[in-house]
């Protein structure tokens, strides 16, 4: 259900206007989130439905309430919490495909609650704030799911590429090498990750080390070809031709 979902397209993060399809560790340092709504009053229960981790603020009587009526229901509808978890988690990624943001972002929270260490509570946040593009907090809920499962090559991709969007849009050098530092972490993890090579190949472009980017590609589409963005090979073959001369 993910991979059809997840991060959106390499270029299309990394450097606007390529392309505009398919989703396709670093500084510890947390960045605040895109909005501030959430610091600025407190939230009704159904602004907090619709925002990451309902929105992080202290809990009202009311949320609590609603939440001991929810987890009583789940614990008499399924085997244990973790299974609750994983059935609203799969139904959030379905309300994603379908483009019901608000709607999947309650169900993955819901996940959340049932289990705080369920992964694709986080990752399904974070895909769901990437394509509103609110680029922190996406890179905040991926950071997290990144912390429980370390060794998730395509959640430590997709963290990468929200790392890559970010620096297309402030030229911040630290989202760069963030990227860059995630996406050779996850070629060590397994090096037969089609989309962690193409996205590295992006972050060497930006650094200029345009051999480099060529080395990352040519890996990359000899495990996956299908990926192969020729946009972005025009752009690099305008750096330096092809070392290999298989694009020509």
């Amino acid at each position: 259900m993910k991979i059809l979902v997840r991060l959106f397209c390499l270029l299309g993060a990394a450097l606007p206007g390529v392309c505009q399809t398919t989703m396709q560790y670093a500084s510890t340092t947390p960045r605040t989130l895109d909005s501030n709504l959430s610091q600025a009053r407190t939230l009704s229960l159904t602004e907090r439905h619709v925002l990451p981790l309902f929105g992080e603020q202290r809990k009202t009587s009311e949320q609590i309430e609603e939440e001991i009526r929810f987890l009583s229901d789940c614990d008499k509808s399924f085997a244990n919490r973790e299974e609750a978890s994983v059935f609203f988690a799969t139904r959030a990624w379905e309300y994603v495909q379908e483009g019901q943001l608000d709607t999947a972002t309650y169900r993955f929270n819901l996940a959340y609650l049932l289990n705080e260490k369920n992964v694709d509570a986080f990752w399904g946040l974070g895909v769901v704030s990437f394509q509103k593009e609110q680029f922190e907090a996406a890179e905040r809920m991926l950071r997290k799911g990144v912390e429980i499962a370390p060794e998730n090559v395509p959640l430590i991709v997709d963290l990468s590429t929200v790392e890559l969007r970010h620096f297309s849009q402030t030229n911040d050098r630290a989202d760069l090498d963030e990227s860059h530092q995630l996406l050779v972490h996850a070629a060590r993890l397994d090096s037969t990750y089609a989309q962690t090579f193409y996205n590295l190949a992006i972050a060497e472009f930006h650094r200029e080390d345009f051999a480099k980017s060529w080395e990352a590609l040519h890996t990359g589409r000899r495990l996956n070809f299908s990926l192969v963005d020729f946009q972005f090979v025009e752009l690099l073959r305008a750096k330096l031709p092809d070392p290999e001369g298989f694009f020509k």
